[in-house]
């Protein structure tokens, strides 16, 4: 367990508590199995720092003494983040070297990498840094031998697929991570780093060209462009400023009316609890386009923005949803402060129906 003093957090009013990285799992493994080889393991618990400061406590699952080999697992726990590696056995495999080296490969379940970059080389495990510098780090802490370790997680296949990886080049399972071995609730700012992996996994400089999308339909659209695509959610602001620092020449941006409609006003991050904007830029295009104060007030009224597209249209003022666009557009080139890049906008609705192209 996380040290009581640090296990919870406060976010949106609301007491979260905090869970730790599988990398923090494949270290706490990788020390549990070299004291069950030194015959040091006690009650079966481990404890490792993480670079965020905080002490771990672990219980230690499955020890085997299959001699010269020494495997010990630890389950992940995510806290309260929605992550699909939560409960997920990691194990770590250890045998004693002849030097002091410590080397570190991927067993079972952890996926390998395809493409060199910030993961690292390409056939190389999934390990990121971190982990691979806190394994040693503990492991030295206790021992001055040196040991052959293999990180695996035999149970991610019925997982992996649910995650990022395959879009980040790594293939075949799961990625050891964790820049601060320790898991923060819901937060944004992990959210905003595997997008930003996302997106320059497919940056190519002979053809700088992406589909960033909001939801689920504008998936749809990378196979009709035929463009790389990344599923952005709210954040459109990181995405995109990201994507034109990377060297993107061709952004192509698409989403719902419901999140477009916020960015149509300027707002970058479309979460409701960011801002809420939708029925306001309904009635600030309408009233652009001259639209009767009676239907404006109407507008206002709708609880959602399918039912308020329907009176646009049954009104013949279709148009609005044309102007949005390039109100999106205009908005992200100033965000941007920039005319150099080539932005394209599409917004549509639940049905998967464009309704505005700019």
């Amino acid at each position: 367990m996380i040290s009581p003093e640090s296990q919870f957090v406060i976010k949106d009013g609301k007491k979260l508590k905090r869970g730790f990285t599988t990398g923090s799992c494949a270290t706490a493994a990788a020390k549990a199995a070299v004291l069950l080889a030194m015959g040091k393991l006690e009650n079966n618990q481990v404890t490792v720092d993480t670079p965020a400061g905080i002490n771990l406590s672990l219980e230690v699952h499955e020890p085997q003494n299959d001699f010269p080999f020494f495997q010990c697992g630890i389950k992940k726990d995510a806290g309260d983040d929605p992550d699909v590696t939560n409960g997920l056995m990691i194990f770590a495999s250890v045998e004693k070297r002849k030097d002091q080296n410590i080397t570190i490969t991927g067993g079972k379940g952890v996926g390998t990498i395809t493409k060199s970059g910030f993961w690292g080389e390409a056939g190389q495990p999934a390990i990121n840094a971190t982990p691979l510098k806190m394994i040693r780090q503990e492991i030295q802490k206790i021992s001055k031998d040196g040991w052959d370790v293999k990180i695996s997680a035999p149970n991610a296949d019925k997982i992996y697929k649910k995650t990022f990886n395959e879009g980040l080049g790594i293939k075949g399972g799961i990625s050891i991570i964790g820049t601060t071995g320790i898991v923060e609730p819901m937060s944004d700012s992990a959210w905003i780093k595997t997008l930003q992996l996302e997106i320059e996994s497919y940056y190519d400089s002979k053809s700088p060209e992406i589909l960033l999308y909001l939801g689920n339909h504008g998936k749809r659209l990378s196979n009709h462009l035929n463009l790389p695509s990344v599923k952005i959610s709210n954040f459109i602001g990181e995405a995109v400023s990201y994507g034109f620092q990377l060297g993107f020449k061709k952004i192509v941006l698409a989403g719902h009316i419901g999140k477009m409609s916020k960015l149509a006003l300027g707002a970058f991050n479309t979460h409701n609890r960011v801002c809420d904007l939708r029925m306001e830029a309904f009635v600030f295009y309408l009233s652009l386009a001259g639209a009767p104060l009676t239907l404006q007030q109407e507008i206002i009224k709708c609880s959602d923005t399918e039912s308020a597209c329907r009176l646009i249209i049954d009104n013949q003022y279709e148009q609005v949803f044309q102007d949005m666009a390039k109100g999106c557009k205009a908005k992200v080139l100033k965000y941007l402060k920039t005319e150099q890049l080539n932005v394209e906008i599409y917004i549509y609705l639940m049905d998967g129906k464009i309704i505005g192209q700019a």
